[in-house]
């Protein structure tokens, strides 16, 4: 019986180890989607863009995809949450979005790229990067977009999502280019910036028809009536090409409402003519 035990012991001991590493070496990364490199001439630098691609995608596929463009779409922001959102939101059995390409564009120094210049002495002294955003706009517009219709099969839907500066950055699209994208999600924007100057901006007419989504939570009554500001700005635009719709999240803070806020952004989004 002694014999036996010492013969079952060693046995164990040589096979305890290669068995564990059999298992390691069968474990594989658990892979979201793709991290594309992009030298820009715009921006004069080197910027990444994650991309998730929808189940069955398939490059030699005819079927073609819409777009979401994510602001603050760095691995370690919004990206990751972002891309759970619309996955679970193209389920068959939840059916609120068609599968979609998500490009989440990360960032380098956000303060810089989605705000533009500023009269606001403190905010030049605070923030002395600030006001670079026709840059990333051309970015957006000449490298990103133009990038991503080449080496992805998109259709013409295009999202732009942004929150708090993204938010600023979105409206300022929506304000000087807004044929860039014809559905802007716009959550808490900051459009405090520069003495709310862009809500008195004018606006470039709209060419396409074009859906714009704005969501405020309880963030205090400078970010909630610069929201709801925005929201009635884009209501009296008699314009039958701007469908402009408003949610207001009062369990939400600015910390806690862009998941939630998405959410609806997607549902309303899809139901609206």
């Amino acid at each position: 019986m002694t014999n036996l035990f010492r013969v079952l012991t060693l046995i164990f001991i040589v096979w305890f180890p290669s068995a564990v590493n059999a298992q390691t070496k069968e474990a594989k990364p658990f892979v979201l989607g793709k991290i594309e490199q992009i030298q820009s001439v715009e921006l004069g630098e080197q910027r990444t863009l994650n991309v998730y691609l929808p189940d069955g995608y398939s490059p030699d596929s005819a079927l073609r995809y819409p777009v979401i463009y994510l602001l603050d779409g760095s691995a370690d922001e919004d990206f990751i949450h972002v891309a759970g959102l619309v996955q679970f939101c193209s389920f068959p059995w939840v059916n609120i979005l068609p599968k979609t390409i998500v490009v989440g564009i990360a960032n380098r120094d956000r303060r810089r790229d989605f705000t533009f210049p500023t009269t606001v002495e403190k905010d030049k002294k605070d923030f002395p990067t600030t006001g670079a955003s026709a840059k990333f706009i051309a970015f957006l517009e000449k490298e990103v977009q133009p990038f991503v219709d080449q080496n992805y099969k998109t259709n013409n839907s295009k999202t732009l999502v942004g929150q708090s500066l993204g938010g600023l950055l979105a409206t300022e699209i929506l304000f000087k280019k807004p044929h860039l994208f014809n559905q802007y999600v716009i959550v808490s924007p900051s459009l405090w910036w520069d003495k709310e100057s862009l809500l008195v901006t004018k606006r470039q007419p709209l060419t396409s028809s074009t859906k714009v989504f704005v969501a405020v939570g309880k963030e205090g009554k400078v970010m909630e009536s610069d929201a709801k500001s925005l929201f009635e700005l884009l209501k009296k635009d008699h314009s039958s090409l701007l469908n402009a719709l408003y949610h207001y999240l009062p369990n939400e803070n600015h910390a806690t409402i862009y998941h939630q806020a998405l959410y609806e952004a997607f549902v309303q989004l899809q139901k609206a003519p």
